[in-house]
């Protein structure tokens, strides 16, 4: 089972339902990955998603990867991904917190706004894209990036979003 831990603050406009498009976008994301099985799990697993502003994430992203700016997404990981398939195989699991993802609002705004979507869109994504960093995902390396990208793509498919990756010409 899969449940999300919401919070957020102004200037994320309150009328969105974001715990609804937290766990949907979550869920779309996990259920594309080797670790869809979580979804149907004994175990509990969380995820902890925080909407904030710009000076918060350019905080956290100063402490913990030394760039001192604000990022639009931050995935901060609780279980190794190694660590992942062993979710449930012990009666003691419970719940588990696989991690927090934290957006910015001005970054996913400006973002938003290029992309010419609406920010719940552009959220539903990053949220999407920070869950699988939460299930190991990365983008280093070329064909991470493509297997990720393929995986983003799919998931907001099936939320009906178009594909974030496909070149726009204005």
């Amino acid at each position: 089972m899969l449940e999300t831990a919401l919070s957020f603050d102004a200037p994320w406009p309150e009328a969105t339902d974001w715990e609804a498009l937290a766990l949907r976008a979550a869920t779309a994301a996990m259920e594309r990955t080797e670790h869809g099985e979580l979804l149907t799990g004994a175990a509990l697993c969380e995820i902890s998603v925080r909407l904030t502003t710009d000076e918060e994430v350019r905080t956290l992203n100063a402490q913990y990867r030394q760039k001192d700016k604000p990022t639009n997404v931050l995935s901060f990981p609780m279980v190794q991904a190694d660590l992942l398939d062993t979710i449930g195989q012990n009666s003691d699991d419970g719940e588990v917190l696989l991690g927090d993802i934290v957006l910015a609002h001005g970054v996913c705004v400006r973002e938003a706004a290029e992309r010419h979507i609406s920010i719940e869109d552009h959220a539903t994504h990053l949220i999407v894209h920070g869950t699988l960093h939460l299930l190991g995902y990365d983008h280093m390396e070329d064909h991470e990036a493509e297997a990720m990208e393929r995986i983003e793509t799919d998931a907001l498919t099936s939320l009906g979003l178009d594909d974030p990756y496909l070149i726009r010409e204005d």
